[in-house]
């Protein structure tokens, strides 16, 4: 099975976000990952809006954005508007994320739900009909660089045993190392979110760990 892999683009050098996107590209990349963050649902705040308006109107390649923020479904137009191919909601960040999904769907727009190391399967459960993907947190949301949470594969397991009655893929974000990569990928994981665990920071070319993580 193909894998699709996301760099994580608030691990990217902004220095020179132009350059670094284009080597990203070059790469193989297929789907940027953009995080958005309000220091409420997260204790953190992601990217700048100027910086992911940039990036999803030079990407020559799809742009998914995870929103990690208290009500997201106010924010759907703003990222639809902007280009984005997959929106991620947490089922936990309003009253009503059905709605949230519906209008994500409404804009022509895939819609995925993200769990996070302590939201069940059983919680979303509900939601899956809705989901063209599930984004599982390997990490408590909100920071680059945490250790793996092993108990987050129990919940993998089960999203992949349910994945063809609801017709969605299992993306996994967090702590993604070249083994887990290679590990889960073989049981049907189909996308990996690439962060400093895999890809960034290594000191070697974006295409040479591309090829790499590309054959495992």
């Amino acid at each position: 099975m193909d894998k699709l892999l996301c760099p994580s683009m608030m691990c990217a050098d902004f220095s020179n976000l132009k350059r670094e996107m284009e080597a990203l590209e070059e790469a193989g990349s297929d789907i940027f990952h953009i995080d958005v963050m309000d220091g409420r649902f997260v204790p953190n705040f992601g990217m700048g809006l100027q910086d992911i308006e940039y990036i999803c109107g030079h990407a020559k390649i799809p742009c998914d954005v995870h929103l990690m923020i208290e009500q997201p479904i106010q924010y759907v137009d703003k990222f639809a508007d902007l280009g984005a191919s997959i929106l991620y909601v947490h089922p936990e960040s309003e009253c009503h994320p059905v709605r949230t999904l519906q209008k994500i769907h409404d804009r022509g727009v895939k819609a995925g739900v993200a769990l996070n190391p302590g939201t069940s399967v059983d919680f979303a459960q509900p939601l899956l009909h809705m989901a063209d993907y599930v984004l599982v947190m390997g990490v408590n949301p909100g920071f680059a660089g945490q250790v793996y949470i092993d108990f987050v594969d129990e919940k993998i397991e089960q999203l992949l045993d349910c994945r063809e009655k609801y017709g969605y893929e299992v993306v996994l974000d967090g702590a993604c190392s070249p083994e887990r990569i290679k590990t889960l990928g073989e049981k049907g994981v189909k996308g990996f979110v690439l962060g400093t665990s895999a890809l960034f920071g290594k000191g070697r070319s974006y295409v040479e760990i591309m090829e790499e993580l590309r054959i495992k």
